[in-house]
């Protein structure tokens, strides 16, 4: 079982939904930085998705934590594969790893786009937010959960159209001058 694990990090603001208007308009915001944290990972042939969910911080306790769910909804062997975060590569996220049988598959550095869970964070930012304003941080944080709890179900055609192996193959580069 492979699963691709990540954070995703949804600023509650305003978003430029249209870059040139005729008229000038300003957006009410928020003051000050909110934010909701997501850590989630998603298996590559099953569509199963499981996250963390803070306004606070992603830091090791919550990786352990979604370790751990990870590790209990499968027995055979998982492999999570994930970027180079420090909170990541932790000694003590790595210790829980052995011991719950999960093998941690690092991606070379600065390397996103191997990370299949980035196209499902970008999913999630196209229906959850869609460049609209929500009147407040509570109304923002129920948009995401609303469409991070139909991933499975009602958005699960599309994820698994998401979640494949689509990558382009170099072999023989010709370089044009």
């Amino acid at each position: 079982m492979v699963y691709f694990l990540d954070a995703s990090h949804f600023v509650y603001g305003g978003v430029i939904g249209v870059l040139w208007c005729a008229l000038r308009m300003f957006i009410p915001t928020g003051s000050g930085r909110q934010r909701l944290n997501v850590l989630g990972a998603i298996g590559y042939r099953t569509g199963r998705f499981v996250a963390e969910v803070n306004s606070t911080s992603i830091n090791k306790e919550t990786v352990c934590a979604l370790l751990r769910k990870v590790a209990k909804l499968h027995r055979k062997p998982i492999t999570v594969v994930l970027d180079n975060a420090r909170y990541q590569k932790n000694a003590v996220v790595r210790e829980l790893a052995q011991t719950l049988g999960i093998e941690l598959l690092y991606l070379p550095a600065y390397s996103p786009n191997l990370n299949l869970i980035e196209r499902l964070w970008k999913f999630v930012k196209a229906k959850a937010l869609a460049a609209r304003l929500l009147p407040d941080f509570a109304a923002f944080q129920q948009s995401i959960e609303d469409t991070l709890n139909q991933i499975e179900t009602t958005y699960s055609p599309q994820i698994e159209s998401l979640i494949t192996r689509n990558f382009q193959m170099f072999s023989d580069t010709q370089l044009s001058a």
